[in-house]
């Protein structure tokens, strides 16, 4: 008897939609908050340019924003169906906590500590952050996650859906694309933007990978 076809797994990945902190410019991390009005039409918009998928599974965060985001998309798909897929929402996809930054303007910190020190704050991957997290802490938890509970899954065939945040989606990136140390502080998730990867059957890496973005005004993140 010939063995089952396996198809080629799909991953597609997209950053929540504008939040309540995101417009007044601070830095959120691990607090909780959700998406302005902005936020959740974007969503929309996002859900709108991956209608060609047949999803499997759902990923998201912890952190609200990404399940609002979630919602918003299913919106624009216009499949409700897909609340009833199985989901997974878990810390390791959460944001960086950026520890004693949290909460304070990001402009206001970049005119006290000048441009240089502002983007190796913002992007850079080992530096220090107090009581909080530098990218590669993130990565540290991101890929680990990614590679024992969604990689198998991709490597069955399934199409995945993941919902996160600019800075573990820029975990993912540096690891799918074999980014540099140095070359990660140049990679934005801007809002609006899907990745999508895909796999073919057993394997580790990505075969290819493809980028769209919604039409969508963009705001800082």
């Amino acid at each position: 008897m010939n063995e089952t076809l396996r198809t080629t797994g799909t991953l597609v990945i997209t950053r929540h939609g504008e939040s309540e902190w995101n417009l007044l410019g601070k830095w959120t991390g691990w607090t909780d908050v959700g998406l302005t009005e902005k936020g959740a039409h974007d969503a929309e918009e996002i859900g709108k340019i991956v209608t060609d998928f047949h999803y499997d599974e759902l990923y998201v965060s912890a952190l609200k924003r990404t399940e609002e985001t979630l919602q918003g998309i299913i919106r624009g798909l216009e499949r409700p169906e897909m609340n009833d897929l199985p989901k997974t929402a878990d810390q390791a996809l959460n944001e960086r906590d950026y520890g004693v930054y949290t909460g304070k303007d990001k402009w206001e910190v970049k005119s006290e500590v000048g441009e240089d020190e502002f983007n190796t704050i913002r992007r850079g991957w080992d530096n220090l952050i107090p009581e909080g997290e530098n990218l590669k802490q993130v990565y540290d938890r991101v890929i680990p996650y990614f590679k024992s509970e969604i990689l198998p899954k991709l490597q069955d065939g399934k199409t995945i859906l993941l919902v996160a945040h600019g800075n573990s989606i820029r975990a993912l990136i540096k690891y799918l694309d074999n980014i540099s140390d140095e070359g990660i502080a140049d990679v934005e998730m801007k809002f609006g933007k899907v990745l999508i990867y895909r796999f073919e059957p057993g394997s580790d890496m990505p075969i290819d990978r493809e980028e769209r973005q919604a039409e969508i005004e963009q705001t800082h993140a």
